[in-house]
């Protein structure tokens, strides 16, 4: 993996579609090409929606402000997940706020 800063989050937020149930997939039609979207690039790259963002359109459209989903980046494991959100914010149903209680992002501690 490239260098990262982690960060934690507090999330409250839903419905959140469930990508790694078999069963929430069956029922919406989601079909691992959607999530894993191998051609995204070459998709873009010509002028096409790749199937991911459809599915996003999709799920946006069905109310779901993200997607619980496997993760697809080179090194992750089967069992590694994301959480992707459409829109967020400080309130519900969208709630995603950094927890930064040491100002390491923000510059350091205020002093």
């Amino acid at each position: 993996m490239q260098p990262l800063t982690l960060c934690a989050y507090k999330v409250d937020a839903e419905p959140v579609f469930d990508a790694l149930s078999k069963e929430a997939c069956q029922i919406l039609n989601v079909g691992w090409h959607d999530l894993a979207c191998p051609g995204w690039e070459a998709d873009m790259l010509d002028g096409a929606n790749p199937a991911s963002q459809t599915l996003a359109g999709r799920l946006v459209a069905a109310g779901y402000v993200g997607m619980r989903v496997q993760s697809f980046a080179t090194g992750a494991n089967v069992d590694d997940a994301n959480l992707v959100m459409w829109r967020w914010g400080a309130e519900r149903p969208a709630s995603v706020v950094l927890i930064d209680d040491e100002g390491r992002l923000a510059g350091g501690p205020a002093r």
